[in-house]
């Protein structure tokens, strides 16, 4: 029988959703499953979004420009320089993409070729991983440490991945799935070495919105006219308007070339999606700023149980994150793969169980992170804290199985 390519073996499966069936079977059985595994916002995307949609009023659904209508690049570049003061950002920097996930792959497939290599730290966004296999693109992880809380390691640590295939730096900021925010010193840091060894620096900046500290103190990659050839930025609408189904995201670059190279590709694809373009126009225009506080306070107070919940738990550790809405968390096992399965597969506590994702999936270093598991912490106050006592006597029972 015919085989499958090399590539599609090579590709990873997403530790997000591996245990999907497992969570399935559940189901089935009639327990509750708490997800914490995947970062699916339950905050109401905004009523203007679906508006805008319900008042499309084409008799036809058209094909959209291959970087996206115009008018949406106008207010997607108005957007970045009014809230973040990016004012050299104009509509001819942006390529309008079917997600975050289409504009980092169109990205890395424009600046990287086959056997090239990209140096991101790690713990890193699963899906990163499984992009640049698409392209024969070799991750160079840089190890940051839970005991270090994620911070950036030195520019000497930087500077030993560093070869003559480095080609790129990728950094997300807010992390997912560390939660870890990036300071303006460790941003200084990044600049001072892409300069050096004439490298593209990506910023997957799609958490911005969820800071928990001065929202001043975040910086873009965009923010440094220095590094106006080097750095590309990406983002998505999915979290900032909780508009995950939208599928709406963008690149955006003063560099020409790596632009067109984008466009390009967007254009193989013919069109990001329509509806999605109408909904997201609309919120641009008109969600304002007690919409993102409100979201970022609920979630500070989701975080706030989380971690001081996970904390009261015998042996489990968890950092209080900066950003985004994600921790990774070290649970007293030896494998947490086998415990992530055995919680869906073999327990239940009061007729419900938690769904997380395995940390190893996270790392590009084979072997790291068997002890952790990625949290999002996505549901309600209430729930959460009904989830926390699920992963407390799951761990009692699983230690005595």
């Amino acid at each position: 029988m015919p085989k499958i390519s090399k590539k599609g073996n090579a590709v990873p499966a997403s530790p997000i959703r591996k245990l999907a069936p497992y969570a399935d079977q559940a189901k089935k059985n009639g327990i509750h499953i708490y997800h914490l595994n995947i970062g699916q916002p339950d905050i109401e995307t905004p009523p203007q979004f679906w508006d805008a949609i319900k008042n499309f009023s084409n008799k036809v659904l058209e094909y959209a420009p291959s970087d996206g209508f115009v008018d949406i690049k106008e207010k997607y570049a108005a957007f970045f320089q009014t809230h973040y003061g990016l004012k050299h950002i104009q509509p001819a920097d942006l390529v309008i993409t079917t997600g975050g996930s289409e504009a980092l792959m169109y990205t890395l497939f424009s600046i990287l070729d086959a056997e090239d290599e990209i140096i991101i730290p790690e713990p890193l966004y699963a899906n990163y991983i499984g992009f640049a296999k698409s392209g024969d693109i070799n991750v160079r992880p840089i190890p940051t440490t839970f005991e270090n809380n994620f911070a950036l390691p030195s520019i000497d640590e930087f500077e030993k991945c560093i070869n003559e295939r480095t080609k790129a730096i990728l950094v997300c900021n807010p992390n997912n799935p560390t939660g870890y925010t990036y300071s303006y010193e460790e941003l200084m840091r990044l600049k001072e070495i892409v300069l050096k060894h004439d490298l593209f620096l990506i910023g997957d900046e799609v958490y911005r919105e969820f800071i928990y500290g001065d929202q001043k103190n975040y910086h873009s990659v965009l923010s440094f006219p220095e590094l106006e050839q080097h750095a590309i930025l990406i983002d998505s609408l999915s979290k900032r308007y909780s508009a995950c189904g939208a599928r709406i995201g963008m690149v955006a670059t003063k560099n020409k070339e790596v632009i067109q190279s984008v466009l390009k590709f967007a254009q193989q694809r013919l069109s990001p999606p329509t509806l999605g373009q109408i909904g997201a126009g609309a919120v641009f225009e008109t969600v304002g700023a007690d919409f993102f506080n409100n979201m970022k306070e609920e979630y500070r107070r989701r975080r706030d149980t989380l971690v001081e919940g996970l904390n009261n738990i015998e042996g489990v550790k968890c950092h209080i994150p900066g950003g985004a809405f994600y921790c990774i968390v070290q649970l007293p096992v030896e494998n947490s793969d086998d415990f992530c399965q055995w919680m869906l597969s073999d327990f239940n506590y009061e007729n419900a169980t938690v769904m997380m994702a395995p940390a190893s999936g996270f790392y590009a270093t084979p072997g790291m992170g068997k002890k952790e598991v990625r949290i999002a912490y996505v549901l309600n106050v209430d729930n959460l804290k009904k989830a926390i006592k699920c992963i407390e006597e799951g761990l009692k029972a699983y230690k005595n199985k």
